[in-house]
């Protein structure tokens, strides 16, 4: 039995045994008993909690609070890539590569919050990668990325939640274009990169309807001197690229949730420059479905368990993914 319900027996038993003089403050001392507290669990506030955890994207933190979170991810991508080599004096032959690319990705996240609406989050990705199918391997650091989130509107109740943010990728990784294609794998993009864009959120219990956009333009990469299909490669524009996202988080109770995410990303033709000649590559589609479960552990702590497939030619074939929270001692503002 509840408080809520021994606060009704209270008051019928005020009622009944005192004078009729004291009936009106018992009434409204067991009415104040009834009412919410402040540490009663609000299953609006408890379904956003267990959202951010899935969206650590739409997360903001009050200012001071420090949270670092262990990601875990895999992918795998099969595909042919098509060549073209200089068997002769203008002479080109066409070679299709089998590719199986599992890479196995250990991440940490840390979020600092700088005011109660904006955050600074940078990602430290560790990456193991295998091609089974050329038998090559390669473990490095992954690309770091740096991110702003600003909420400029406070938050309403009744109201979506808007935040606004900005992303710098940095090429810390084994870039494509400095290692021999034939016998190595890169772990990175191998250029900067920068990104803006928008999240939104909007609250009706026992949902969380969610939806974000964004643009990257990718930073030309220049002197490359990497030889590519019998030609020199000198000069890179990647290209830049649309996305997007929409989804919902369901509450089934105050530990668990589940939700849901599209994912879509378009980006423009990049151009290779060579010492001879510059050709342009293909435009590229990915798009991406994923569910995901949030278990809460503890008050403060939820687990985030992922699984994704691909739906075009250009998406990772399939994505897993585990996020869990690390409590370091002295790492939480007091």
């Amino acid at each position: 039995m509840g408080p809520r319900k021994y606060a009704w027996l209270a008051m019928l038993v005020l009622c009944t045994s005192l004078p009729l003089h004291a009936e009106d403050a018992s009434v409204d001392e067991a009415r104040d008993a009834l009412s919410k507290k402040e540490d009663d669990a609000d299953s609006a506030k408890a379904l956003e909690e267990v959202f951010q955890a899935s969206e650590k994207s739409y997360t903001l933190l009050k200012k001071g609070e420090r949270t670092l979170t262990y990601g875990f991810d895999y992918s795998l991508v099969r595909d042919v890539q098509i060549e073209t080599i200089r068997t002769g004096n203008n002479v080109f032959s066409v070679v299709g590569q089998s590719e199986a690319q599992h890479t196995f990705t250990n991440s940490f996240t840390f979020d600092y919050g700088v005011w109660d609406n904006l955050t600074f989050s940078v990602r430290l990705p560790f990456v193991a990668k295998y091609d089974t199918e050329r038998d090559l391997n390669v473990y490095s650091l992954g690309d770091i990325s740096a991110t702003l989130r600003w909420q400029p509107w406070s938050s309403t109740r009744g109201r979506p939640v808007t935040t606004l943010f900005a992303t710098l990728g940095l090429p810390t990784g084994e870039s494509p274009y400095d290692i021999n294609s034939d016998n190595d794998l890169s772990t990175g993009n191998g250029y900067y990169s920068l990104g803006v864009g928008a999240n939104a959120s909007y609250v009706i219990d026992p949902v969380v309807l969610f939806g974000s956009v964004g643009y990257t333009y990718n930073l030309p990469v220049h002197d490359i001197h990497q030889v590519r299909g019998g030609r020199l490669l000198e000069d890179v524009e990647p290209g830049d690229t649309l996305n997007f996202s929409m989804g919902f988080a369901y509450a089934l109770s105050y530990d668990v949730s589940l939700a849901t995410s599209y994912q879509m990303a378009y980006t423009t033709k990049p151009t290779y420059s060579f010492q001879d000649t510059s050709l342009e590559g293909t435009e590229q589609t990915s798009s991406i479905m994923n569910f995901s479960l949030g278990l809460r552990t503890s008050p403060d702590y939820i687990v985030n368990v992922n699984a994704g497939f691909g739906m075009t030619e250009d998406s990772p074939d399939v994505l897993l993914g585990l996020s869990v929270p690390l409590d370091i001692k002295g790492l939480k503002a007091q």
